[in-house]
């Protein structure tokens, strides 16, 4: 049986999300109450504005490095908005620098999931299909499909868990700030480099 939802619940999950109020009770009634999974049903069911927002061009922002270790990690990366006026703003510059800190603490391959080589995708799956071989063919698959998304955790930025948060994704937190802006983000590029590795 689902959880009774309560207003105050709804009216956090709509602020974050930006979505209407019947959707934010339906996905919270689908989470039983649980605020990060409501986030993540209506971004799965692409019902969240944030997701209208996100096919504005974004043709400002910022550069950022960081650098950590006493400089044995460096980061650069390129983080766009749509207007200057964002890019100026304290929420917009802090949002920046938690994510090139995330970088140098989490060291992801790629931006996300569509950034990743279909032949590494293949060679995972490959791999995770010969360690149950002797299970059906539909478990299989799900086991298959369970670690890829373990590994798109750990290797694509908006899929790792935030390294100052990690009940959120790094998508989660660029969507509350799409949310609370009214801005398109995007993480453009990132390079991170450690000393002594290729």
């Amino acid at each position: 049986m689902s959880k009774k939802i309560d207003l105050i619940l709804i009216k956090k999950l709509r602020a974050k999300t930006d979505a209407p109020i019947v959707d934010c009770k339906n996905s919270l009634e689908e989470a039983n109450g649980d605020l990060t999974q409501a986030v993540e049903i209506l971004r799965k069911k692409g019902i969240t504005k944030g997701q209208e927002k996100k096919e504005r061009v974004t043709s400002e922002g910022r550069i950022a490095s960081y650098i950590h270790f006493g400089g044995k990690i460096g980061v650069l990366v390129e983080i766009n908005c749509e207007t200057d006026f964002v890019a100026r703003t304290d929420e917009f510059k802090n949002l920046v620098k938690d994510i090139t800190m995330h970088i140098a603490a989490s060291n992801p391959k790629y931006i996300a999931q569509k950034d990743v080589p279909e032949e590494v995708i293949k060679k995972e799956t490959d791999l995770y299909n010969s360690q149950s071989s002797d299970k059906p063919a539909a478990v299989i698959e799900k086991i298959a499909q369970g670690k890829l998304k373990k590994f798109y955790s750990e290797v694509c930025l908006l899929n790792q868990p935030f390294v100052k948060d990690p009940s959120k994704t790094i998508g989660g937190i660029i969507d509350e700030h799409i949310g609370k802006i009214k801005e398109n983000i995007q993480v453009k590029r990132f390079i991170r480099y450690h000393l002594g590795e290729q």
